[in-house]
């Protein structure tokens, strides 16, 4: 008895500190962001308003904030289709055909992913600039003397300038982690396969893709989650929701509605918003992809 207590008390212990902290720096922050979000508030005053759903009800009419679900729900379905794809495809690659100088490659692709996002919007911002920019002077050789194509000026394109920096940005880091789970994938299943007379492509989806697919889920969240995260990020430094708005996401828009506009409660309530909409598609993406593990 006296062994368990003590198990108890030492487990107590360990366990109290991140307990505390996740208190205070998660479940405290949480709460109160959903109890100003029930409040008109400036920010900077004392005096407070409650005005119950009055803020829910303002944002289901605000066309701006429809506009930054559209440009957030657009980046978050492209960026994650065509990372998750092409570090799929590169990983098996890398894996499975024997290239020379793998280490080299792993290294190469995860690079982008630990620059700054700062350094990152730097290096966009001088790729797509419309006069000297590496982009259009390639274009140009083909194109001619024609007007240079503004990436980030253009309200039509923008959005898919910023998919392309966030993809270049990501796709290394998932890459490492999907050659790490093709990597625990006995090479005699690939064998029998060959002996079977199944291709490269076939094995792909028959084996590699089932074989690691708790791990495709456990990163379709986490994506997903982090690419709202670092939108924002790269909208406020490359873009700034510019032009007219064309690239406000979900955080840039609150962000703006809290501190630029002086309307701290209608920030929150678009917060409570962000919160509520990325735990919801993070559930429902665990629910669509939920299968049987297999093992070998």
């Amino acid at each position: 008895m006296k062994k368990s207590k003590a198990r108890s008390v030492f487990i107590g212990v360990c366990v109290a500190p991140a307990v505390i902290l996740f208190i205070i720096f998660m479940l405290v922050p949480t709460f109160n962001i959903f109890k100003m979000s029930l409040y008109k508030w400036g920010g900077f005053s004392n005096s407070k308003e409650f005005i119950g759903l009055n803020n829910f009800k303002t944002l289901l009419a605000d066309t701006k904030f429809l506009r930054t679900f559209q440009n957030s729900i657009l980046l978050v379905v492209c960026v994650t289709v065509i990372t998750i794809s092409f570090s799929l495809i590169f990983a098996a690659i890398i894996s499975r055909e024997k290239i020379k100088g793998e280490n080299f490659f792993r290294i190469i692709f995860y690079i982008p992913n630990i620059l700054s996002i700062v350094i990152i919007s730097a290096i966009f911002s001088a790729i797509y600039d419309p006069t000297n920019g590496l982009l259009n002077s390639v274009l140009g050789i083909f194109r001619g003397e024609k007007d240079p194509i503004l990436w980030l000026g253009d309200q039509k394109i923008v959005i898919f300038s910023l998919v392309i920096a966030l993809v270049w940005q990501a796709i290394g880091y998932y890459m490492v982690m999907y050659m790490a789970s093709m990597a625990s994938i006995p090479a005699s299943i690939y064998e029998s396969a060959d002996l079977e007379g199944a291709n490269h492509i076939q094995q792909f989806f028959s084996i590699t893709l089932p074989l690691i697919w708790t791990n495709i889920r456990t990163t379709l969240s986490f994506f997903v989650i982090s690419t709202i995260n670092l939108s924002f990020q790269l909208v406020k430094v490359l873009t700034n929701g510019g032009p007219d708005g064309a690239t406000d996401v979900f955080l840039s828009y609150m962000y703006n509605q809290a501190y630029t506009n002086s309307s701290y409660g209608y920030g929150m309530a678009i917060g409570v918003v962000v919160f509520l909409f990325s735990f919801g598609l993070a559930a429902v993406i665990s629910f669509v992809t939920k299968r049987e593990p297999l093992e070998f």
